[in-house]
């Protein structure tokens, strides 16, 4: 069975492995399809803090059914992708309805090996419908859905005023669903200008901000001297999370989506005198992937332009360091299997 392993930072082969085994209760999915992400990208780069090497990757999943256990509502040729977040089901998270932040997470191509392979066996709880979905598509479910799970926990209004900092794939899920919810202003901040031209001309998102010495003055003069309502951290760099603070209006809302190694320090007199809620935003529920699924269905997401490259699973050593090293101009990368 070939799949994609990294075996230590900056080392990305194509190896064989075994045959997974199908345990009670499994579903066998042959993979047809796998996104790449900024945690894969991390994982490339050694500066993902969850994992250890070497790591099977690939979380971003699509492919069909093979084999499923007698009276499951799977059957063979499917189209199907994965929830990637293995809960254990017992710890206090779980129990309360939040599988997402579970406190013995197994995350597929982090915690334990991934999908970037010809053949998964996973829990049928794990698999999710992406029937009416292209291959394609239903690879995009899973970063979709950690914009959507954002959206969810921010709740904001139809009249807010939102600023996604980060024009990354995660950023651009955010942006999207809170247009979905009906959120008219959303402002794009990010230091890369090619980025920040893509969300304008291809999504629509009119008001953007490149990052540089002036930005907190920009953003005070464009929202009227209050800031915004909510902001959204995408773009997992711990200066970037620190300074996002300044931007968030008194009575407003910080959700950091993003993720770093590093300790994040804010500044206690100006965290309080706005009275900041503060949000950390992990992963995403089964809910959100249903509202993705549904999203795309209904033609919400625009997901023939979000995916900007695609290559093959034996490409894959040779392109990942140039897809890194061409990033402004890489949205959402997705390998054939």
């Amino acid at each position: 069975m070939k799949s994609l392993v990294c075996a230590a930072p900056g080392s990305l082969m194509v190896a064989d492995r075994p045959m997974p085994r199908r345990e009670e209760g499994d579903v066998l999915i042959r993979m047809r399809r796998a996104g790449l992400c900024g945690t894969d990208y991390h994982i490339y780069a050694g500066t993902q803090p969850y994992l250890s090497y070497p790591r099977l990757i690939g979380h971003e999943l699509a492919g069909e059914v093979v084999e499923a256990p007698t009276g499951s509502r799977f059957t063979p040729g499917q189209i199907v992708t994965v929830n990637p977040y293995g809960a254990c089901g017992h710890c206090i998270a779980c129990r309360r309805n939040r599988p997402n932040c579970c406190v013995n997470i197994a995350v597929l191509g982090v915690h334990t090996d991934g999908g970037m392979c010809e053949w998964l066996a996973v829990p049928e709880a794990s698999v999710v419908d992406a029937q009416g979905l292209s291959l394609d598509q239903a690879a995009m479910v899973e970063f979709l859905a950690i914009g959507a799970h954002a959206v969810q926990r921010a709740q904001p209004t139809p009249d807010a005023r939102i600023l996604v900092t980060g024009a990354g794939p995660i950023g651009v899920a955010t942006a999207l669903f809170a247009r979905i919810m009906g959120v008219a202003s959303v402002t794009f901040l990010d230091t890369r200008a090619t980025r920040l031209a893509f969300v304008r001309d291809q999504l629509g998102f009119e008001t953007i901000v490149v990052a540089d010495g002036g930005t907190t003055e920009a953003l005070r003069a464009m929202s009227d001297g209050d800031m915004f309502d909510v902001v959204f951290d995408a773009t997992g760099n711990i200066h970037a999370m620190r300074g996002g603070l300044m931007h968030v209006a008194h009575g407003g809302t910080y959700v950091l989506v993003g993720l770093c190694k590093d300790d994040l320090i804010f500044s206690d007199p100006e965290f309080h005198k706005r009275e900041t809620t503060l949000l950390a935003s992990r992963n995403a529920l089964s809910s959100d992937f249903d509202h993705v699924i549904a999203s795309i269905r209904d033609g919400s997401i625009p997901t023939s332009v979000l995916q900007t490259h695609a290559l093959t699973l034996e490409d894959a050593p040779r392109r990942v360091p140039a897809l890194i090293a061409e990033a402004d101009s890489v949205m959402k990368a997705i390998i054939s299997i």
